[in-house]
């Protein structure tokens, strides 16, 4: 049982030092099984390294802002009726005015 545990927990440290470095937990997976490690093996150190990497994460203490806009009516009517002679392009860079 010790073995076990140490087993998946060195798998768990291989695994979260290749998700540093980019490789996906799926390519992760896939290596380690073709390299004669068991399915569900693999899958509790994946899950290990996740609940470890979770604890380590920075806990986010503000809630996101939501910004709205009121548009006015007229006013689109307006620009839209401004734009009416523009070429294609010229409408474009127009919204970004």
């Amino acid at each position: 049982m010790v073995n076990e545990v140490s087993q998946n927990q060195q798998l768990a440290d291989y695994i979260k030092k290749n998700l540093v470095k980019g490789y996906t937990s799926d390519a992760l997976k896939f290596s380690l099984i073709k390299q004669g490690y068991s399915r569900t093996s693999v899958e509790k150190a994946l899950d290990t390294a996740n609940k470890q990497l979770a604890e380590s994460a920075p806990k986010m203490n503000e809630k996101p802002v939501v910004k709205y806009e009121v548009i006015d009516e007229e006013e689109v009517k307006r620009k839209l009726a401004e734009q009416d002679g523009k070429s294609f392009f010229g409408k474009i860079a127009s919204w970004f005015k």
